[in-house]
């Protein structure tokens, strides 16, 4: 008996040494660690992209409004806007149609990509018909809190393609390449996304190209009225540009995440009308380096002669009423 009794505490002993402790805690950084988001795919993209027309079109503007993220900046042929101005525009707009073409998502990361297309648009702002484009458009998204938003949004309305060939530039903007003593050594960006900005910009009115060409990423792609352009487009058209008296002014930047930050901006060229032009720059940092990873420009529009609704350039920069806000 009580070899017995000793078997039985031997084996409540063994179950008691092997059952896991109830309150053993969870390591610290395991507990608190997030899947991180899958990126945004260009079907995701486009499906999103096409919610939010779809929410205009409705004028179910707090649907259009919860797809925005707070920062959120648009820039129209009149100028950019916030997310409030934003949301009070869009009450005089009714569109009833909108035709979509050449979809394409340029990825940043995981929380951040820029879609690209070309949209028609038909409707009317403040009961006025506007122009129909098409427009080259760019919409920035970011993922806040697991949610993808919009962040950012720019259209330029398509130039109409010249019936005869352009003209050669002047002998003043068709440097092949700078003097020897112009080019510098490609310097370290500051990290002050306007400071960045201006600095690149005086590296193009010195014609320092080969600086020029070392801040852009690999995958940079520039939007402008009359096409898409990839890193070599942009530099093809750089070289043929005078920028010695371009003025730089309105700055406003957007944080969309920790390695990607937005700058927007008017840049003046005294010369052939538009002198003024809406710009957008997205920087990206990937390694501890700072490059240009997407530009657009949009002619600024032309200002009426007598009061009227908002109004869009045509490729002549004529005034005519406004293209949509979006």
């Amino acid at each position: 008996m009580k070899k017995l009794v000793l078997l039985v505490f031997a084996l409540i002993l063994a179950v008691a040494c092997a059952a896991p402790p109830t309150n053993q805690s969870v390591p610290t950084n395991m507990a608190s660690q997030t899947p991180s988001p899958a990126p945004l795919t260009e079907a995701d993209a486009i499906a999103k992209e096409r919610a939010i027309w779809d929410s205009l079109k409705r004028k179910d503007f707090d649907a259009f409004g919860n797809m925005l993220a707070t920062d959120y900046l648009e820039v129209l042929p009149d100028g950019p806007n916030d997310k409030v101005a934003t949301l009070a525009e869009v009450k005089d707009l009714e569109i009833t149609d909108v035709t979509f073409a050449d979809w394409r998502l340029i990825p940043i990361d995981n929380t951040a990509a820029v879609l690209i297309y070309d949209a028609t648009i038909k409707g009317k702002f403040k009961g006025q018909a506007f122009p129909e484009g098409p427009y080259r458009v760019a919409s920035g998204w970011v993922n806040r809190d697991g949610k993808w938003q919009a962040v950012y949004f720019q259209e330029t309305i398509v130039e109409k393609a010249p019936a005869t060939p352009a003209a050669t530039p002047s002998p003043a903007a068709t440097s092949a390449s700078p003097s020897p003593s112009a080019t510098t050594t490609p310097a370290t960006l500051p990290a002050d996304p306007i400071e960045r900005e201006r600095m690149v910009w005086d590296i193009l009115k010195r014609k320092d190209y080969d600086a020029f060409a070392s801040h852009l990423d690999e995958a940079q792609v520039e939007v402008e009225s009359t096409g898409r352009y990839d890193k070599a487009g942009t530099l093809a058209g750089v070289r043929m540009t005078d920028f010695s008296k371009t003025e730089l002014s309105d700055f406003k930047t957007v944080k969309m995440n920790a390695t990607t930050e937005l700058v927007n901006y008017l840049i003046t060229v005294p010369g052939p009308k538009p002198e003024k032009h809406l710009a957008t720059t997205i920087w990206v940092n990937r390694a501890g380096k700072w490059s240009a990873l997407f530009h657009q420009g949009t002619p600024m529009m032309a200002a009426a002669s007598s009061p009227s609704p908002s109004s869009s350039p045509s490729p002549s920069a004529s005034p005519s009423p406004s293209a949509p806000a979006k």
